[in-house]
């Protein structure tokens, strides 16, 4: 029984250069008993050594580090372990640093100087396919899509693409792109988890993409999704 309820435990790995930020993740994730802290690293490389041998069910990481941006980190996570859930602790909210973080696969961004944040709600949310953001965060990159969705598209592979999605696949990944989870949107569309999970994988073939945060990014720069719509109920 001991040994199921760990296999069932979210494996955590943190990076954070400050000690004191470090340590409270740290003691936030070791508190909650769905989560277990696999390790936690205060610089890129320190981290890339131990993701060629590890793998993490969620990555917590800041951007600014002593020896690069933990931007390299995503990216390095991404492509060797595709399955793991993303989120961004950091205190910069520069458009350019949010959106470099969603298109490396990120499905999460926090600031840390937006009042205190539950980090283990957010972890067990980003697991169950949320997409926790700061509300400053939300907004602006919810204002960088309408504004997008004012420019021309290329028509060439791009509307090839957006007519391979079906209605189902579009419509959940609008709710997806909305912050809600696998369990919400199972819900809202009345079909099960399982179903709405292969929904998803058939719209990162599509789109060529590995995560959420990928695919949202791609679907905001395809023009594929319809914001602001009324939300499905049932």
């Amino acid at each position: 029984m001991l040994a199921e309820s760990s296999r069932k435990q979210v494996g955590v790995l943190i990076v954070e250069d400050d000690a004191v930020t470090r340590k409270s993740l740290c003691l936030a994730i070791e508190a909650d008993p769905a989560l277990r802290l696999l390790a936690a690293f205060d610089s890129v490389q320190s981290t890339l050594a131990w993701l060629e041998d590890e793998t993490a069910d969620v990555l917590l990481t800041d951007l600014g580090l002593p020896d690069g941006s933990g931007i390299e980190i995503i990216h390095a996570c991404v492509k060797h372990h595709p399955q793991t859930d993303i989120m961004v602790v950091t205190m910069s909210s520069d458009e350019a640093n949010v959106l470099a973080c969603i298109e490396a696969g990120a499905s999460g961004y926090v600031l840390k100087d937006a009042g205190r944040v539950d980090i283990a709600r957010a972890v067990l949310d980003l697991r169950d396919g949320g997409a926790p953001m700061s509300p400053a965060i939300a907004r602006m990159v919810l204002a960088k899509v309408r504004d997008g969705k004012k420019e021309p598209f290329a028509t060439s592979g791009q509307d090839s693409v957006a007519t391979t999605l079906t209605k189902r696949e579009a419509a959940i990944l609008d709710l997806i792109a909305q912050g809600d989870s696998y369990g919400e949107v199972a819900k809202m569309l009345s079909v099960s988890v399982g179903t709405v999970q292969t929904h998803i994988k058939n719209i990162y073939g599509k789109l060529s993409v590995h995560s959420r945060g990928e695919a949202v990014f791609e679907a905001h720069r395809r023009g594929l999704l319809q914001l602001g719509r009324p939300r499905a109920r049932h």
